[in-house]
């Protein structure tokens, strides 16, 4: 049983069918946010960075919105394969200090998950920023108005009201959620995002030693689970949370880049836009966006084997509760048997024709 599928747009359909899949090919990667979900994919990052990619010579932009800003960023430090396998372990052993029987404070995850961020990329900045041929754009989410401070007097009534007020104003327009939650993104400074940003209100700033830490944070700080970060340096003043709030999966413009394809290591083969779009089903199908995009996924058949039948979750923090080795193995266990995905790109990615399905 293969454990990989791929599905890809038009465009990029024709291309594999034709000429198959080169390092050259690629010229952008994004990585979706998803939490737990995210880890099968990390025995595919090792190799895509640590190997396949390696002998590159022209930029490849790597975008990245929660888990995915944190994956694309480790693989623009000097040694990828070490950088993604230590974030893989990290977030398996993930557990912070709480009062026995109630979930941690926003607070405290906040503190704990800041810390070890500064572990993977304190004093690292400039491998990450003046890496030779990889882009880096974290995606996050600013609160707008009602939403532009987080804190004591907000975050028991107001901010709740919010969010439920932007999860109305999005089931009516996506576009629409603007008037709550802009998309900023903080990209490198030598080369802007390589795609229009029309389809939702989108600022961008940049990138620099002082603002990369705390735009990962930010772009994986969930509201409620951790606390928004406020006044990132390099952009605009305001309460700041997961970039998967506008940009779950990054459904973006790829269609738009000048050249090349964008290749997508995913855990599904939808992509859907925005976080408040997980219900509405309607908005997770595919796109002229997605004209040259390449979608690496797991086939359902191959997650039934995983522990529980499914992907990694964030539901699995309530359904193994207190008992952390118990989640810590079936995470573990699913990680190593994703070394499957790796091994299943490894014989395609050869230069011959790819089949490959339709988006």
């Amino acid at each position: 049983m293969k454990a990989l599928q791929i599905h890809a747009g038009p465009r990029a359909l024709a291309h594999l069918r034709e000429q198959g899949l080169r390092p050259a090919d690629v010229h952008a990667i994004p990585g979706a946010a998803g939490g737990p979900k995210g880890l099968v994919l990390n025995p595919l990052d090792q190799y895509l960075f640590g190997e396949w990619l390696a002998g590159t010579t022209h930029p490849v932009h790597l975008l990245g919105a929660s888990i995915g800003a944190w994956r694309m960023a480790s693989a623009c430090l000097d040694n990828p394969v070490q950088a993604l396998d230590r974030l893989g372990r990290d977030y398996i052993a993930q557990d912070y200090p709480h009062e026995p029987g109630r979930r941690p404070t926003p607070t405290q995850v906040t503190t704990a998950f800041g810390d070890k961020l500064t572990e993977h990329f304190g004093g690292r900045e400039r491998e990450v920023l003046e890496h030779p041929r990889y882009r880096l754009h974290v995606f996050t989410s600013r609160g707008r108005h009602v939403l532009r401070r987080e804190g004591r007097a907000f975050s028991k009534v107001t901010t709740p009201l919010a969010y439920l007020g932007a999860f109305a104003t999005n089931a009516v327009s996506r576009r629409a959620m603007g008037a709550w939650l802009e998309r900023v993104v903080f990209s490198d400074a030598r080369d802007p995002l390589p795609l229009r940003t029309l389809d939702y209100r989108t600022h961008a700033a940049k990138l620099d030693a002082g603002n990369l830490r705390l735009s990962i944070l930010a772009s994986c700080s969930i509201p409620f689970w951790l606390d928004a970060v406020h006044d990132i340096p390099g952009g605009p003043r305001g309460a700041y949370w997961d970039g998967g709030i506008t940009d779950y999966h990054l459904h973006l413009d790829y269609a738009s880049m000048a050249q090349g394809l964008t290749l997508y290591p995913h855990f599904q083969k939808t992509v859907i836009p925005g976080w408040l779009d997980k219900v509405l089903r309607h908005r997770h199908r595919s796109s002229p966006l997605l004209d040259n995009v390449v979608v690496l996924s797991p086939r359902p058949e191959w997650i039934r084997s995983l522990p529980n039948g499914k992907l990694p979750d964030r539901n699995d923090f309530v359904r193994y509760g207190e008992d952390i080795g118990a989640r810590t193995r079936a995470w573990t266990q699913a990680v190593a048997e994703s070394q499957r995905l790796r091994d299943d790109f490894a014989a395609l990615a050869t230069g011959q024709p790819v089949h490959a399905e339709p988006l």
